[in-house]
């Protein structure tokens, strides 16, 4: 221990210094420059060095959103990243690789916040780098993060709900949709805000347009996928885009419905609905637009080949096709049919030279006399649903809204 030290002592201020009286009776004065830089550790000499005080706390990651890790993020994320303390001006921001148009806030205070002006596709894997240590993030009195952190989030998917909106304004459904009062509803050319909306769908209400059966209303199931009516309306977009019609929603088919939309590229065929009808006599009945276009005799399956009961939507046609097979007895046939619209494998409505009509005759198709067939084959378009049906036929008319 030296001898300063070990001696009683008294601390007093005089005239802008400050004495250190000895218990021995012997005083040493400092400076007021002195006394200051021993208190803040700062250099106050001309030409100093500004480095960060010494003293100064360390700047610490309080939160941050999305949280790392985090799957099924928005498109467009709002990303949040909360400091201990406020961070200085200049101080350098956080990088997000994909690179995403925007710009960080709140530089001053002790949240930063990046607002987009663009969005993410979907299932981006995105990674937000904070810097760290002597040229990392410092905060407003020079304490430092103490080394780089990072996060990684992955984007979600887009909602098919909101593809179902797009598909009942581009023409596709036999509903129209009107969003809520005050919803948001981006512009059709805000190629932006219709990503956004893709994450998250403004709120609105279904209603049935006029005319179809109430049959139709079974296969809806409030734009899920799930629904009949969702999957032949995306087959009828995908066979008018030049896209693989199988009814799977893929990035193609989100781009080419946004592409659609902004160009106003709606659909042309209309919308039609078709039921077999196996009564006595049996009927084939087309709605289209909402109105009977075709009422007509028709023939399904014999009991050692029936026409399978349900709804499924036109995923083949053909104007002209040799159709080749087995009888019920083993003998093979090749038979010449016009104006085909298959709906399931080896079921089509078509025409088919028939002595007379309205009666089990076929191997499972739905036959029609030829004038009828070539009335019905404009309408039974990609994605238009059949079905076949051994129940009453409910009377045409306005639907209550789902």
């Amino acid at each position: 221990m030296s001898f300063l030290t070990s001696l009683p002592r008294r601390v007093v201020a005089i005239a802008g210094a400050i004495v250190l009286l000895l218990a021995a009776g012997i005083w040493i004065t400092f400076t007021h420059a002195s006394a200051q830089s021993s208190a803040t550790g700062k250099n106050s000499k001309p030409g100093g060095t500004g480095q960060p005080s010494a003293t100064a706390a360390p700047l610490q990651l309080v939160s941050e959103t999305p949280a790392n890790d985090t799957r099924g993020v928005n498109g467009v994320p709002a990303i949040k990243i909360q400091f201990s303390a406020p961070i200085a001006a200049g101080s350098p921001l956080p990088t997000i690789r994909p690179r995403l148009a925007g710009s960080w806030q709140g530089t001053g205070t002790s949240t930063l916040q990046f607002l987009p002006t663009a969005a993410y596709h979907q299932f981006t894997h995105v990674t937000v780098t904070i810097p760290g240590g002597v040229t990392g993030v410092k905060s407003a009195r020079g304490g430092l993060l103490s080394s780089s952190a990072t996060i990684r989030f992955r984007v979600g998917s887009y909602r098919s709900v909101r593809l179902g909106q797009l598909l009942a304004q581009l023409g596709y459904l036999p509903l129209t949709w009107t969003a809520s009062s005050g919803a948001t509803v981006p512009a059709a050319t805000d190629a932006t805000g219709q990503l956004e909306a893709a994450y998250n769908p403004p709120a609105g209400s279904w209603a049935w347009q006029s005319g179809y059966p109430s049959e139709i209303q079974r296969f809806w199931n409030g734009g899920a996928m799930s629904g009949l009516i969702m999957k032949g309306a995306v087959m009828a977009f995908e066979a008018d885009h030049g896209l693989a019609v199988d009814g799977v929603v893929g990035p193609q088919v989100w781009t080419s419905a946004l592409h659609a939309l902004a160009a106003g590229r709606n659909n042309s065929h209309g919308y039609t609905y078709a039921i077999a009808h196996e009564s006595n006599p049996e009927t084939l009945t087309i709605w289209h637009n909402g109105q009977i276009v075709l009422h007509t005799l028709a023939n399904t399956g014999i009991g050692a080949a029936p026409t399978m009961i349900g709804t499924a939507p036109v995923y083949l046609r053909y104007y002209f096709q040799i159709m080749k097979g087995k009888n019920p007895d083993g003998t093979k046939y090749a038979d010449p049919v016009y104006y085909v619209s298959y709906f399931r494998a080896g079921e089509a409505v078509h025409y088919f030279n028939r002595g007379s009509y309205g009666w089990p005759q076929s191997l499972g198709c739905v036959e029609l006399p030829l004038t009828e067939a070539k009335r019905a084959y404009p309408y039974l378009t990609y994605g238009s649903l059949v079905t076949v049906s051994r129940g009453s036929l409910t009377p045409a008319g306005s639907p209550v809204a789902n």
